[in-house]
């Protein structure tokens, strides 16, 4: 047995939750359920309507530190008639652990029933679990509940533990095995006509009420890959479809153990095509783990103090994504259109969205717009980098042009809408990170939105500040609306959606500081294993293993990650253990994408520490889901370990195709729309910060060229270009950095006399053609002349020259603005020109 430290220690000093209102649940223990004293058997249940039953606590105070923590946490929360306050008080049903005459007496009756070192395992929360008395549809979200409230019991305490202890899992030899072929042909002919003909009414996307998943789509490919974790190769009749129909009685055609017997069959005939995977007998392995042979690895450690609305989608299944903040009202969310739970904990979203009642979500408003702060959190993976509008992540709000809040994507860029006393209705202008940087990632990334009256919006992606400075000025919210709803993946009127998987969302009273921001990040999110691939034959040393950090990434994927070298036994010295060429085993065979430590090559060596191990790498991979979670078997196969070598021969990669004859390409190309946001930036000094600059560049910035490809080149194209070159043109006239930028020029002067020579002029040409050309270049030969490829200078001076004339011909009738007007015009037409377009 070996202590693990796997996660921070949180300090014992967090700041309590204070916005907790006392009115949550009932949780019974471990002795018998509330009775009438009949005698019988007969359960009376507590009245767990959402009346007020807030319960009034008039005893003695309580007697030491423990005890006041006790009340604050746990009876204060779950005192209350409609929760626990019906049953477990004085005079009535044991344990009174939410009697009101004593609260000493109370925490003696509930202090046996918590373990604040695993608050999860506690008696409250297991019985509740298992189905005692929930509030909610979904036992599993009280008990998530009940959890929460113990953990903050346990980290004021310091009780909480943040160690994990490493046990030696259970012993598998690896085996052979049959796994799902990448072709559905032979389930197109077995399985796939039964689905089709009595489960399509349901489970197909154009039924009249259709229900993920889809395994009866009259696309039998999408309906293969909806119907491989309903189906076990191994054991047919254990297959989930099978057991749906014979155990469960769901949507049985006639005879209910004949249709699962037909079903069962059907499975069997599908299986018998498959041909069982050989082990290479040649092959150095590992010990083989499912992954519920691994350690859990809790989530422990986050900082949820002031957490008032939280998901962590544990629930699984069914229509509702549950808020376990435990803070009333709790804003549960409504899922609609296509949404699929993630095995592992999440949503995923292609279309659909999960949205609050009015009524609930005002908790949001109630509480925010008297801390006058926030925190958005999530833990997010968008399907893309293409989606715009901004596309809805998060949002408080109630149209399309109205909100309190947004989290969204645009593109590259995360975004972040707030309304305030110095915004508009909508929260512009938007804070956005810069879309050069490419901040969004098609994966798993951690997101925080903070806003404070006083620093305003900041964005951190995965621990760090993104460093853009908010585009408006902080106020109050004292313009929020209290009528807006909470929504994910989507904006209130169904627009604007987004796509992609949440796999956490929490909303926090208060601007998180970058510490907390950073430990939450350190964390992680979702149920997570430590597998321990047992090695000790190959390597001599004692109880030796190479664990695995291991989860669910989706229901398609695995994500494995940390690879360490530890042993059990704290006596042993491992150094100078060889470990090269290890890779990924499911189901008999190497996966086949996704080995990334195929060439690794290191030893275990001095910095192995007892009890903890050694990383051998810090790299990450995913590997494909086969059979599913509970029947995947995993192993390890290594090129080298300790005295045992395997002499792997690559495979002769076939010879490449010849390559095709392609038509003549350009040898230029055209700028991307952020390269020329950034070139008119620098060409004119104008920050791409600027509020008038980001205002129009939001606007135009999806009619720029998004590739360099010139063949594609449209005429809409130019002329956003142009849009953008004059606001910044017209954005630099109308600065104090004119003088500065344009030397010498008199700005004051009239149009007849500001131009009337030519060095007046070159005031105003030159500059730009020095942002635009670099102008004259000096060889290292000593010589001076322009790039070859770059626009003629003597020609793009007469063109400006010509544009002034053609602006000046008024001559002394102009009105008192002209000269400031044809700046601009010259600025816009130069920083319009191909000179930016073309690359």
């Amino acid at each position: 047995m070996k202590t693990y430290k796997s996660l921070p220690v949180i300090e014992n000093t967090l700041i309590v939750r204070t916005l907790r209102i006392a009115s949550l649940f009932c949780a019974a223990l471990a002795i018998s359920a509330c009775s009438g004293g009949s005698g019988e058997g007969t359960e009376s249940q507590p009245d767990t309507s959402d009346n007020d039953g807030t319960a009034a606590y008039s005893g003695p105070d309580p007697e030491t530190d423990d005890v006041n923590q006790y009340k604050q946490y746990i009876w204060d929360n779950l005192a209350a008639t409609n929760r626990c306050g019906s049953c477990h008080i004085e005079n009535n049903q044991s344990p009174h652990f939410v009697r009101g005459d004593d609260i000493n007496a109370a925490y003696d009756a509930g202090r046996e029933l918590i373990n604040l070192s695993v608050p999860d395992e506690s008696r409250l929360v297991t019985k509740v679990g298992g189905g005692h008395n929930c509030w909610l549809s979904s036992d599993d979200a009280c008990a998530e509940i009940i959890t929460n409230y113990i953990e903050e019991w346990a980290r004021a305490s310091g009780g909480l533990s943040n160690t994990i202890t490493l046990v030696a899992p259970v012993e598998r030899e690896v085996g052979a095995s049959k796994s799902f072929p990448e072709s559905s042909g032979s389930f197109s002919t077995t399985v796939y006509p039964l689905l089709r003909s009595y489960c399509a009414n349901c489970h197909s996307e154009d039924a009249t009420t259709a229900q993920t998943p889809y395994f009866a789509s009259s696309d039998v490919d999408l309906a293969y890959a909806s119907a491989v974790s309903k189906i076990n190769l191994d054991s047919p009749a254990d297959s989930r479809f099978s057991v749906r129909l014979g155990s469960e009685f769901h949507n049985c055609w006639d005879d209910c153990s004949d249709n699962e017997a037909e079903m069962t069959d059907a499975i069997q005939a599908f299986a018998d095509t498959i041909s069982v995977t050989e082990v290479d007998p040649d092959w150095v392995t590992s010990k083989a783990l499912r992954l519920t042979d691994g350690i859990v690895a809790s989530s422990g450690g986050r900082i949820e103090s002031n957490a008032i609305a939280l998901y962590e989608f544990k629930t699984g299944g069914g229509t509702t994504a549950y808020d376990t903040s435990g803070v009333n009202p709790a804003i549960d969310l409504a899922l609609s259109g296509d949404v699929e739970w993630i095995d592992s904990w999440g949503l995923q979203l292609k279309g659909g969205k999960a949205q609050g009642a009015t009524a609930t979500s005002s908790k949001l408003y109630d509480t925010l717009t008297a801390t006058g702060e926030y925190s958005i959190e999530i833990w997010a993976a968008p399907a893309n980098v293409s989606q715009d509008g901004p596309a809805r992540i998060v949002t408080y709000s109630g149209g399309d042009d109205i909100r309190n809040f947004t989290l969204g994507q645009d593109q590259y860029s995360y975004t972040v809408q707030n309304r305030n006393d110095n915004t508009d209705a909508d929260g512009m202008p938007a804070l956005a990170t810069d879309d050069a940087d490419q901040v969004v990632q098609a994966s798993l990334q951690h997101v925080v939105a903070t806003y404070d009256p006083i620093n305003g919006r900041k964005l951190y992606v995965n621990g760090a500040n993104t460093g853009e400075p908010d585009p408006s000025e902080s106020g109050l919210l004292s313009t929020w609306d209290d009528t807006f709803a909470l929504a994910v993946g989507s904006e209130v009127s169904n627009g604007n959606s987004w796509e992609g998987s949440i796999r956490l969302l929490a909303i926090h009273s208060r601007a998180l500081s970058e510490e907390d921001i950073a430990t939450n990040y350190e964390v992680g999110v979702g149920e997570k294993y430590l597998l321990l691939f047992k090695v000790e034959e190959h390597t001599g040393i004692a109880e030796s293993y190479v664990m695995f950090t291991v989860q669910q990434f989706d229901n398609y994927a695995y994500l494995f990650s940390e690879p360490t070298f530890v042993s059990l036994d704290d006596s042993v010295d491992p150094s100078g253990i060889a470990i090269e060429g290890m890779r990924i085993g499911i189901n008999g065979r190497e996966a086949e994408v996704g080995q990334a430590w195929s060439k690794l090559s290191t030893a275990v060596d001095n910095s192995y520490v007892a009890g903890e191990g050694q990383q051998l790498s810090r790299l990450g991979t995913i590997i494909t889901l086969d059979k599913g979670p509970l029947d995947d078997e995993f192993f390890l196969t290594f090129e080298k370990i300790g005295s045992e070598t395997y002499n792997r021969v690559e495979a002769t990669p076939a010879e490449p195709a010849d390559a095709a004859d392609l038509e003549a390409q350009s040898r230029i190309g055209l700028r991307r729309f952020e390269q020329i946001h950034a070139s008119l930036s620098q060409a004119t000094g104008v920050s791409m910060s600027h509020p008038d600059i980001y205002e129009t560049w939001e606007t135009v910035k999806r009619q720029l060229p998004v590739e360099s490809d010139i063949e594609g080149f449209l005429a809409a194209q130019q002329m956003g270009i142009t849009q953008l070159a004059v606001k910044y043109c017209s954005t630099l006239v109308d600065s104090s950095e004119r003088s500065s930028y344009f030397s010498g020029f008199d700005f004051s002067a009239s149009a007849d006399t500001a131009f009337d020579s030519a060095s007046k002029r070159a005031q105003i040409i030159d500059p730009l053609m020095e942002g635009l050309l670099g102008h004259e270049m000096n060889w290292h030969d000593g010589s001076v002349s322009q790039l070859a490829s770059a626009p003629d200078l003597a020609s793009v001076e007469t063109e400006l020259d010509t544009l002034i004339d053609t602006m000046t011909a008024c001559g002394s009738s102009c009105d008192s603005g002209r000269t400031e007007t044809t700046v601009k015009a010259v600025c816009a037409a130069a920083m319009g020109s191909a000179m930016i377009l073309i690359h």
